[in-house]
């Protein structure tokens, strides 16, 4: 397989990932900023530093505004990570490695691309919103579905995976700081309804809201709801999840090539950290550096994988 190839569908399903992060991360602004009378342009701010994206809006804007924040997060074309721009680049990806995509999963792509592109090329209106984010989750699973249904497991399928939960785990990251380092008011607000409300609000918007009460019986705790999104290894978008998946699939890479590279190491110590951690220990220490500490660990295994695509070619 060229390296080529893997980097194409490595790319194509961190944007298609990205993509719905930042439906996530819009959903999460929306929902603290109900819980707020007042500073809710506070929380719009905050969501764009999230993001990774604050300063390139302030270069499109004097000020941060939710109306201008959502609409640079969902579908300004300046923003590489708003959601439009993601899927337009996950489709240019898949466009290139066509030969290497399923029908089914080529045109699971192309047509989300195709209606976004028609249906967001004016600004939505706030009581859209809700509808346009389940849609954009809707269509994006719908990819992840078919190219999971129809793929041949091989170095291909490895390579999306990996890409996939690499994009995942920062984004739970990100929405967890979100909560925790920028949106809660004040001290005194912790342990208060407000504050409860506001991390049932991050449940929802990572789509943990049932199975966490299944674990925790709806007992909302921030110790507890961190602990679920950063190391329970049963939710789907907890980092311990993620970091299990990302080493499963480049055992089968190692396996299958007969070679190890440093992402194959530095995985693996994450993995090990996460699944040694204890969540009174991390809140003790600060969950913001935790997390921070964290985004940097996974952006040095994507960066690792990048090193790797061109051993793996024919």
């Amino acid at each position: 397989m060229l390296g080529r190839t893997a980097n194409g569908l490595f790319w194509m399903f961190r944007y298609i990932e990205r993509a719905e992060n930042t439906a996530r991360l819009i959903d999460a602004g929306l929902r603290m900023s109900l819980t707020r009378m007042e500073g809710q342009e506070e929380d719009w701010d905050s969501v764009l530093r999230s993001a990774g994206v604050h300063a390139n809006y302030l270069q499109q804007h004097d000020e941060v505004t939710s109306a201008d924040a959502i609409n640079f997060l969902l579908r300004d074309k300046s923003n590489p990570s708003s959601v439009v721009s993601a899927i337009e680049a996950a489709r240019n990806n898949g466009r290139m490695v066509r030969t290497a995509l399923t029908r089914e999963a080529w045109e699971s792509i192309n047509e989300c691309y195709l209606m976004l592109k028609s249906r967001y090329s004016r600004r939505v209106p706030n009581a859209d919103l809700p509808a346009v984010i389940d849609e954009i989750k809707q269509r994006t699973g719908l990819i992840r579905g078919a190219f999971h249904g129809t793929m041949l497991r091989n170095e291909l399928f490895n390579f999306a995976r990996i890409g996939t939960f690499i994009e995942r785990a920062d984004n739970t990251s990100r929405i967890l700081d979100v909560k925790y380092y920028v949106l809660l008011p004040s001290v005194s607000h912790v342990g208060s309804s407000l504050d409860n409300v506001q991390w049932e609000s991050i449940l929802r918007s990572v789509s943990a809201h049932r199975s966490y009460g299944w674990v925790y019986d709806d007992d909302y705790k921030p110790s507890n709801i961190a602990d679920f999104l950063i190391l329970n290894g049963r939710m789907p978008r907890s980092l311990a999840y993620c970091y299990d998946k990302i080493n499963s699939n480049l055992g089968y890479l190692e396996r299958e090539y007969g070679t190890r590279h440093p992402a194959h190491e530095t995985a693996a110590s994450t993995l090990a950290m996460l699944r040694s951690g204890e969540i009174q220990a991390i809140m003790d220490s600060g969950l913001h550096e935790f997390l921070e500490g964290f985004i940097g660990q996974n952006n040095r295994v994507a960066a690792e994988i990048a090193e790797a695509y061109r051993f793996y070619q024919d």
